[in-house]
C-alpha cells in the first residue's frame, strides 16, 4: 500500500483487492500511522470487502472528521460500492470527512 502524505498531489493509499478479516488489522495500523494528514483512499481495485474492514474505514472516517482533516474514497470499484451499500453505508464510496 502507498503511504498517505499531506501533499494534495501525493498518491492515495491504495486499498487491497480483498478487504477481508485478515486485512482489517493491517489497514487499521496503516491508517493510524497516517493520522494527522489528509487521507485519500483509492478503492478502484477492491474486489470484496467484509464487515471488519468496513468498520475500520468508518472509524477512520470518524477520526479524520474529528480531527478536521479531509478523508475521502476515490474511484470506488463497483464491488466496493455494492458492499458498502449492502452493509448500510452507501455514502462511504462518496465519503469526505471535511465540512467546508
Amino acid at each position: 500500500m502507498t503511504t498517505i502524505t499531506d501533499d494534495t498531489t501525493a498518491a492515495p493509499l491504495v486499498l487491497a483487492d480483498s478487504l477481508d478479516l485478515t486485512a482489517a488489522a493491517p489497514l487499521a495500523a496503516e491508517l493510524l500511522a497516517a493520522r494527522g494528514k489528509p487521507a485519500t483512499l483509492d478503492a478502484s481495485g477492491v474486489q470484496r470487502m467484509g464487515a471488519q474492514c468496513l468498520q475500520v474505514l468508518l472509524a477512520a472516517r470518524a477520526l479524520w472528521s474529528s480531527d478536521g482533516l479531509p478523508w475521502r474514497v476515490v474511484d470506488p470499484s463497483p464491488e466496493f460500492a455494492d458492499a458498502a451499500a449492502l452493509m448500510g453505508c452507501p455514502d462511504l464510496a462518496l465519503a469526505t470527512a471535511v465540512q467546508d
